[in-house]
């Protein structure tokens, strides 16, 4: 029986768990990469997926998975005259899959506890365990066997030591869904045993179908524009469809644009005005957008030299860290955010040669 949703910590807000996905946009390239490795008849064990948050890798494997499973055989017409991995939700894999009933599929990733209400933080050692309980079974209707991990980045220290003896010998046609955005923080020995498959952030137009196919999708205005401000992922564009988030990220950008001017009036009246613990939401986007302006002012100046950069790199650095401490500890944020500004007036300046 399909567990209920708010328990469901892989699923964002109220769009489509990644196993319900039925399009999936901008990954054409991946796909095709995968497909010709299947057909192949030398298909890897181990496949990392890699790339930014939010832009469809957990959707990719859950339709890679459906597309294997619906079709065991990489030798049959239907695999072979394929141009992508879509496959109906209409067979029985593709029914069993979305009512998470599928005895060939395993998805491992953080669970809360039965009885507790506290959200874990990390996939733990007992639950890559009982994936290698999995493994030592046989398929049940006599093809593949596949573990979804998702995500790495937060399986602990022991389950990857434990992950890496089953990875180094899996048993015969078995296949793992390693998820990752941060592939340089895990075991190198795990990574040299995967094949990667790097994703890429997603095209406008691509985040703008993607939201449009949604449950409950935006006007065409709304999509458009949170597309703009998206960054290539799609979880990040769901976020922006909300007016009131892309009004605040409207507002910094404004601010942004008139650097190294400040207005210190407006500054404290928006820092006034995120102190409150109902202001949390619109307090992280301010930071997101501004270190989202760093990246692209220190991408789109690369060619100017490492003297030009540095100092909004050290901003970067610098924001990153107070804005964890500031939460850690429950700090006050408008000096914080005072002195970000501040700071950024500084290094615009000093970038600028003024």
């Amino acid at each position: 029986m399909a567990e209920d949703s708010s328990v469901e910590l892989d699923r964002f807000g109220a769009s489509r768990h990644p196993r319900d996905v039925e399009n999936l946009f901008g990954h054409e390239r991946e796909e095709a990469q995968f497909l010709a490795a299947y057909r192949s008849g030398r298909m890897p064990h181990a496949w990392l997926l890699s790339g930014p948050e939010g832009i469809g890798k957990a959707s990719f494997a859950y339709r890679a998975a459906r597309f294997m499973l619906s079709h065991p055989d990489p030798t049959t017409d239907a695999v072979q005259r394929a141009h992508s991995l879509e496959s109906s939700f209409e067979t029985g894999a593709g029914r069993r899959i979305s009512a998470q009933s599928h005895g060939d599929l395993l998805a491992v990733r953080r669970e809360i506890e039965p009885g507790k209400k506290a959200i874990p933080t990390e996939i733990k050692v007992d639950q890559i365990r009982k994936m290698i309980q999995f493994f030592e079974t046989t398929a049940g209707e006599g093809g593949w066997r596949i573990a979804i991990i998702d995500t790495m980045d937060e399986l602990n220290r022991s389950g990857a030591n434990a992950l890496l003896k089953l990875v180094e010998e899996p048993p015969p046609r078995s296949l793992f869904f390693m998820i990752t955005s941060a592939p340089g923080r895990l075991l190198p020995t795990i990574r040299s045993r995967c094949r990667v498959l790097a994703f890429r952030a997603l095209k406008e137009a691509d985040l703008v179908k993607a939201l449009l196919a949604q449950p409950v999708p935006p006007s065409q205005p709304v999509a458009l524009k949170a597309a703009r401000h998206a960054g290539g992922s799609v979880k990040s564009a769901l976020k922006l469809i909300d007016p009131a988030t892309l009004s605040v990220i409207e507002h910094v950008e404004g601010v942004l644009r008139k650097l190294p001017a400040l207005d210190r009036a407006e500054l404290l009246q928006m820092a006034d005005g995120l102190t409150g613990r109902e202001r949390s939401n619109d307090y992280q986007t301010v930071i997101e957008t501004v270190q989202n302006w760093i990246a692209d002012q220190c991408r789109v100046r690369a060619g100017e030299g490492g003297h030009r950069l540095a100092p909004l790199a050290e901003v970067w650095e610098k924001s990153a860290r107070i804005a964890g401490e500031t939460d850690r500890y429950n700090l006050d944020r408008r000096p914080f955010l005072l002195s970000l500004f501040a700071d950024l007036a500084e290094a615009v300046r000093l970038s600028n040669g003024i």
